[in-house]
């Protein structure tokens, strides 16, 4: 297509996988093949929307997509930094007791194995070393310096991302769903100045070529149909936003009260050689967007930014959190199809403009 068009990340798992996990009754060998059930049917389902990129929609990764890659580290406590959402409920990070910092597990595993199924492109998501820096307690830690931790951090980051562009990655998309949080919890922007610093010592590792195919992921939070930032304004991310050395950007809009005002934002600051995938499904609203609403949402955001720097996306995932059951399954894959069905009206009455 003349505009792309790529899933975020997660999709509701299965109920049966969720009933498996929260009774701690089966076996690893057990959960293990039930996850690879999810992950099959989820590519399956995705496939058959038309989608010609698709993600695993984070079936495998352990509980959520925040800290997937620290879950079950024996050097860490559950009470670490916390995230609050609009309607009272929280989330937290675990916290880093000891040194060092390391990986239990790197996402290019769970590329493989939708690799394994899929017979179209696949993405990967990772999370963003900013996000994990929430990990370290703010009064340090006793022979561990914040200095040393960053630097095993960022090491860490880096493997994960080469090791998903050497299994053949689509794309590597960096969740960074803290930036606008930074904003609201430091209105200064310093908090926010410093995550973007972060990640761009991790992405100037690579070559201008493998900043192509990464791109960074921004949203207000999408948690039990609430959000944790939404009131934040655009205006005082996006600039910091376009300083990170990726080739791509997905920008949650569908929820914005005011596209227009965002989209000239973004005309602004976008760089050549960028693309912004914009948000044109709402994963909070359990009505289905048409492929019609989709369509209209893409040609509006073309007024603005050049249909070659343009794609679609969800707003976020659908289930970022494995206990989040407000959204079904066939609701998240109906959404997607309007999404694939509507951006290829929208390509279809650009190509008539041209």
């Amino acid at each position: 297509m003349m505009i792309p068009t790529e899933p975020i990340g997660s999709i509701p798992r299965p109920a049966a996988l969720i009933a498996a996990v929260d009774s701690g009754t089966l076996s690893e060998s057990e959960l293990d093949a039930l996850y690879e059930d999810a992950v099959r049917d989820t590519i399956a389902r995705m496939e058959a929307t038309g989608s010609t990129v698709i993600s695993d929609g984070e079936q495998r990764k352990y509980h959520n997509f925040l800290t997937y890659c620290v879950h079950g580290s024996p050097n860490t406590a559950p009470d670490g930094f916390q995230i609050p959402f609009a309607d009272g409920h929280t989330r937290r990070m675990p916290r880093l007791m000891r040194a060092p910092f390391h990986y239990e597990r790197y996402a290019d595993s769970y590329l493989a194995l939708a690799q394994r199924y899929a017979t179209v492109a696949v993405k990967q998501a990772v999370i963003s070393p900013s996000a994990l820096s929430l990990m370290y307690p703010p009064e340090g830690l006793p022979g561990y310096s914040r200095d040393q931790f960053i630097d095993d951090l960022l090491g860490e980051h880096e493997t994960e991302i080469r090791r998903c562009l050497d299994q053949g990655a689509h794309k590597v998309q960096v969740d960074f769903t803290e930036g606008r949080l930074a904003m609201k919890l430091d209105p200064s922007g310093e908090l926010l100045s410093s995550f973007i610093d972060l990640n761009n010592l991790a992405l100037n590792r690579f070559s201008t070529a493998e900043q192509a195919l990464i791109g960074v992921h921004t949203c207000p939070g999408a948690d039990r149909d609430s959000t944790h930032s939404a009131d934040v304004d655009y205006a005082e991310l996006l600039p910091s936003l376009f300083e990170l050395k990726v080739g791509n950007f997905y920008i949650a809009m569908a929820r914005e009260p005011d596209p227009v005002r965002v989209l000239k934002i973004i005309a602004q600051y976008i760089r050549p050689g960028q693309r912004v995938f914009i948000g044109v499904i709402d994963p909070i609203d359990p009505r289905i967007e048409t492929p019609e609403l989709v369509c209209q949402r893409i040609l509006q955001a073309a007024e603005f930014i050049a249909p070659s720097q343009l794609g679609s996306t969800d707003d976020c995932g659908f289930s970022p959190f494995c206990d989040d059951r407000s959204t079904s399954r066939d609701t998240a894959f109906a959404k997607i199809a309007a999404r694939v069905a509507g951006t290829a009206l929208a390509c279809a009455i650009l190509r008539e403009r041209l």
